[in-house]
C-alpha cells in the first residue's frame, strides 16, 4: 500500500502485521530484551543527527526511534500488559501532572523553578520517601558519566556539595594522588576503586562548570580521531607507515595536528 502520507495509526498497523503469523520471521522473534541494543543504537543515532544539524537525517532517525517504541508496545499488547494507547495516555497524564505551573495553580517564572516543581511532583508520584530513594531511582542502565552527573545533582539539592569549583578541583588532585598510590601498590581492586573515585570527582567539576561530562567526552573523542587521522595521512604523504614510526615522531605530528585542525576549524 503506497501513500504520499502515512499516519501514526498506519505505523501501528504495520507493526501489527509484521508481528503476525503472516508477517516477518525476524520481527516475530523479537522480545523486549532482544530489542534493547537497537533502542540504544537508535537513540544515539538521533543524537548524532542533531550534532550534524541535518533536518532530513533527524527526521529519519526520529522515525527509527519511534519504531522502537511501537515495537515494544506491540510486544506488550500481545502479552496483555499494555498497548500504545496506554503509553500515550501515560505520558500525556505525566505532562499534565508535572506541569502544574501551566495546568494547575503553581507558579514557575524560571526554568529552575520548573525543574524544582517537576522534582517535587515526581517524588510524590513515585512515592520516593527520602532523598536516597531518589538516588536509587536513577536508571542503572544510563552511561556511568550521565548517571554520576544525575546522582550528584540530586545530592546537591540537599546541600551535599562542594562550596566552589576550586573545592571540587582539589578533590580531583586528591584522587589523582590516591590513584598513584594504588598503582604503586599493584592492587588491581584498589586501582579500579580509585580510578572510579577520580572519574566521579571529575564529573563533579564538570557539574560546577555547567558542562555535561558525556557531551564533553564525546567532543574529545571526535577531536582525538581527527588528530589521529591527520597523523596517519601526513605519515602516508611522507611515505611512512604509522607502525614503523617512533612515538616521538607521532607526537610531533600530533602537536602539528592541533594547530592545523584549529586553523581549518575542523
Amino acid at each position: 500500500m503506497n501513500k504520499d502520507k502515512y499516519t501514526f495509526d498506519d505505523l501501528v498497523e504495520v507493526m501489527r502485521i509484521l508481528r503476525s503469523d503472516r508477517g516477518c520471521p525476524w520481527d516475530r522473534e523479537q522480545t523486549h530484551e532482544s530489542l534493547k541494543r537497537y533502542l540504544i543504537e537508535e537513540t544515539y543515532e538521533v543524537l548524532e543527527a542533531i550534532d550534524k544539524i541535518s533536518k532530513d537525517l533527524l527526521c529519519e532517525e526520529l522515525g527509527d526511534l519511534l519504531l522502537q517504541v511501537i515495537f515494544h508496545a506491540r510486544i506488550a499488547e500481545e502479552n496483555n500488559h499494555f498497548d500504545i494507547g496506554d503509553v500515550i495516555t501515560g505520558i500525556t497524564k505525566k505532562m499534565y501532572s508535572r506541569h502544574t505551573h501551566v495546568f494547575g495553580s503553581d507558579k514557575a517564572d524560571t526554568a529552575e523553578d520548573v525543574v524544582n516543581n517537576w522534582e517535587i511532583v515526581k517524588r510524590k508520584e513515585k512515592q520516593l520517601h527520602n532523598y536516597t530513594d531518589g538516588l536509587k531511582s536513577i536508571a542503572k542502565n544510563l552511561p556511568a558519566l550521565m548517571r554520576s552527573f544525575k546522582v550528584q545533582q540530586k545530592a546537591a539539592e540537599v546541600g551535599f556539595d562542594w562550596d566552589t569549583v576550586k573545592d571540587a578541583m582539589e578533590k580531583v588532585y586528591e584522587e589523582i594522588d590516591e590513584l598513584n598510590e594504588a598503582q604503586q601498590s599493584g592492587n588491581a581492586d584498589k586501582m579500579s576503586e580509585e580510578l572510579g573515585d577520580l572519574l566521579f570527582a571529575v564529573v563533579n567539576v564538570s557539574r560546577f562548570l555547567k558542562v555535561h561530562p558525556e557531551l564533553a567526552l564525546s567532543l574529545t573523542i571526535e577531536k582525538f580521531i581527527k588528530r589521529f587521522e591527520y597523523i596517519e595521512k601526513t605519515a602516508v604523504q611522507k611515505g611512512k607507515k604509522m607502525e614503523q614510526m617512533s612515538l616521538e615522531e607521532m607526537d610531533l605530528l600530533w602537536n602539528e595536528a592541533k594547530t592545523h585542525i584549529f586553523e581549518k576549524k575542523d
